[in-house]
């Protein structure tokens, strides 16, 4: 297989929307947390103390998906300075790495949504316990 100055740069679009996305994520929850934090202030409840807890672990997944993410982007762009120069084999085990460092920030988005489905069930035995 050839690695081309191009092949490193498909994936500049993906990269784009994927940390888009991550910050959404991110946005949501750093609303939803100072939304939970007046409420617990106003009225202590231990969902709201368990809800918290969990939403400390997704903003830190969070976190790390991102800088997995930019890190990938970064090794890209790396990657393509090292091809324009004509160092094709650093060239393929930079994007490689960045292959890798894109496959990690996923499985932690994976992760990720798993956690706030978690979350989401809590609330609904809630609902079905005061029934």
């Amino acid at each position: 297989m050839e690695l081309t100055l191009t092949t490193p740069a498909l994936l500049f679009p993906a990269i784009s929307l994927l940390l888009l996305a991550y910050t959404n994520r991110f946005l949501t929850l750093a609303t939803l947390i100072r939304s939970l934090h007046s409420e617990y202030k106003v009225t202590p409840n231990p969902l709201t103390l368990v809800e918290i807890l969990s939403l400390r672990y997704r903003v830190r997944l969070v976190r790390d998906m991102q800088f997995l993410g930019v890190s990938s982007f970064l090794l890209c762009v790396v990657c393509m300075s090292v091809l324009f120069v004509g160092q094709v084999w650093l060239g393929s085990i930079l994007f490689g790495v960045s292959l890798l460092l894109m496959i990690c920030s996923l499985a932690l988005s994976v992760r990720e949504i798993q956690v706030s489905i978690d979350a989401l069930d809590l609330h609904l035995r809630d609902l079905e316990n005061q029934r």
